[in-house]
């Protein structure tokens, strides 16, 4: 079962010709530069562009094509933009409960007070809306969502009108919410970090088309790819993440390895009352990886991982991205200079010790 879309439509001087298949489980997003179309096919699917050539099916129900276009509280789909576009009139609770209410009770998933505590929107329910601050807004916007437990959640940059503060905030129950109610996403945005913290899948946008979408873990192991423009490479890990007392630090760990790291205030705040965390992201970038070719005993670095060096790439900038395979088949890129490289003598199957300061690892 999958969403499949096909679209062939010119809007002024711009053109949108795609035709594609996105998972019907997981987050999948929508990445590119803006302009390339991704708010477009949102609005498609969210059937809010009636007039565009297109044919939109959802787990083999159509909802749009040339005789077809079913109004968008008839395709179950929660949806939130770029601005919360709240009922001034209605406090929190009240906004919040309005999708419940219109919601037919066979089809309710999702329990009021299960959302209120996934978003910690409790201490705000019987506040105005114009009280709230941006960042609890879009919380609030997307409980909204939540309320009419949809088949389909459409997320179109619901963090770019947000500071970077907010932004950071609201991420960890962005994350939370999307994984607790295994609701199928699809988000749209321009942010590497969205991505890296939220997505399962990635189709990448530019100028009206889409390439055929993969699994984030295989859109990370191509050293060209588009998610490295910014800030460079960059790993995701998967693992079991434990918070250690109250000091801010806490131990990533899968079956073969363990990871001190920081643990941000607001993710501190999230998860007050609880320790441990499954399915847990971890972001490495491969500025913070060293290699030594043998275990170091006397170094101010605490995590130490054994590995195997399966690629190594020489960029133009005269680094050398090297893919290295951990013990347990994930992957960690490490970026040195070819001087390094060449130095240690680094080789495809030669065995590696990945050096990560645990400052460079936060959560």
């Amino acid at each position: 079962m999958s969403l499949n879309v096909s679209v062939n439509w010119q809007r002024d001087a711009f053109c949108l010709q795609l035709a594609q298949s996105f998972p019907s489980k997981g987050v999948t997003a929508l990445y590119g530069p803006s302009g390339c179309g991704k708010t477009s096919l949102l609005r498609i699917v969210a059937g809010l562009e009636r007039g565009a050539m297109s044919n939109v099916s959802f787990n083999g129900v159509d909802w749009q094509n040339e005789s077809l276009c079913v109004p968008l509280e008839k395709r179950r789909i929660g949806l939130v933009f770029q601005e919360a576009s709240l009922l001034p009139h209605l406090d929190v609770r009240a906004n919040l409960e309005y999708g419940w209410r219109r919601t037919k009770p066979a089809q309710r998933r999702l329990a009021p007070e299960e959302i209120y505590r996934m978003l910690a929107l409790e201490s705000l329910l019987q506040h105005r809306t114009d009280q709230l601050s941006g960042g609890q807004r879009q919380r609030v916007a997307l409980g909204r969502a939540l309320m009419t437990s949809p088949d389909l959640l459409l997320l179109d940059e619901p963090l770019a009108a947000l500071d970077a503060v907010a932004k950071r905030q609201i991420l960890p129950y962005l994350a939370r919410v999307v994984r607790d109610t295994e609701t199928p996403t699809l988000l749209v945005t321009h942010s590497t970090d969205e991505v890296l913290r939220l997505a399962d899948h990635i189709g990448f946008m530019e100028n009206g088309s889409v390439a055929p979408v993969v699994r984030l873990a295989e859109a990370l192991q191509d050293p060209s790819s588009p998610l490295f423009a910014d800030e460079g490479a960059v790993s995701v890990l998967q693992g079991q993440f434990v918070i250690e007392g109250n000091g801010g630090w806490g131990m990533f760990s899968t079956t073969s390895y363990h990871l001190h790291v920081r643990s941000s205030p607001e993710y501190m705040s999230l998860h007050s009352g609880s320790t441990a965390f499954q399915n847990h992201r971890l972001q490495i970038y491969a500025r913070d990886v060293s290699i030594a070719l043998t275990d170091p005993t006397q170094i101010s670095i605490q995590n130490h991982l054994a590995a195997k060096i399966s690629g190594l790439t020489e960029k133009d900038d005269g680094l050398v991205l090297v893919r290295l395979t951990l013990a347990d088949g994930q992957l960690l890129m490490a970026e040195l200079t070819s001087a390094s490289v060449s130095r240690l003598g680094l080789i495809l199957g030669m065995p590696v010790w990945a050096l990560v300061k645990s400052a460079a690892l936060l959560q």
